[in-house]
């Protein structure tokens, strides 16, 4: 479907980004609406969880949802549209589902697994630690989707949620702050230069600056990263203060 609408609105007079977060996601939005520049909207749609993306089965149905959300989005004329979930965007090859998103919408696209990579790229880091609120498996599958591009993981840990199962994902939103803190600092390695903060649902929007000082590295979280790279391919170049190296100097 063609973008058949562009002009700037009354309050999007400068870009419109459209969001795609899942069922159970109470954070990627609000920390949006947290480092939204001036003149930038947000404009968001839900779709279900797709645990399964690497069977032909998982990736069919995987697919056929994120062109219907992408589909519908597209109608309101946006700048750019995200996919904002980290785990679930790790699609191989690397750019296969944002080149699937803008030849279905014909708006600029970017996923959370892609912009993190371009995030790292950026940043040049090339070794790092994880922090997540995942299980073993979700893990072991970012470490893999990482290495696979180009990123060695020094050190990784998760909090063990969803290990029970998907009902256990609207916990991740509830984890207070400073066992987050904590978590986070408990992966920072040596050798790692950059630490990730995995999960759209997980809210450390507000711990980056705060840690990049103590830890003297970049900080980098999923929504964080997400938001980047969409502002970027909208045209959108503003510096973000307080908000992590990333957003201001890339």
């Amino acid at each position: 479907m063609a973008n058949k609408f562009s002009s700037a609105t009354t309050y999007g007079q400068r870009a419109k980004l459209g969001l795609i977060v899942l069922p159970t996601n109470t954070v990627n939005e609000a920390e949006w609406q947290r480092m939204m520049p001036e003149g930038v909207t947000l404009h968001v749609t839900r779709m279900r969880l797709h645990e399964d993306i690497s069977s032909a089965a998982g990736k069919k149905a995987l697919y056929a949802d994120i062109e219907q959300a992408t589909s519908d989005l597209a109608e309101a004329g946006l700048s750019a549209i995200a996919y904002g979930c980290t785990a679930g965007s790790m699609v191989e090859p690397l750019d296969q589902l944002t080149d699937f998103m803008t030849s279905v919408s014909g708006v600029p696209s970017v996923t959370t697994a892609a912009s993190i990579i371009a995030a790292l790229r950026a940043l040049e880091a090339t070794k790092i630690s994880i922090a997540t609120p995942y299980h073993d498996t979700l893990n072991d599958h970012e470490v893999d989707f990482l290495s696979t591009n180009g990123v060695e993981t020094v050190k990784i840990a998760g909090l063990g949620i969803g290990a029970g199962g998907p009902h256990e994902y609207i916990q991740i939103a509830q984890v207070p702050a400073d066992e987050i803190k904590a978590h986070i600092l408990s992966v920072d390695h040596p050798e790692a230069q950059a630490i990730l903060i995995s999960c759209t649902d997980f809210p450390a929007l507000e711990l980056i600056a705060e840690l990049e000082d103590k830890l003297g590295k970049p900080v980098i979280t999923s929504n964080q990263a997400t938001l980047w790279a969409a502002l970027r391919v909208a045209g959108i170049a503003d510096r973000l203060e307080n908000l992590g190296r990333l957003l201001e100097e890339y």
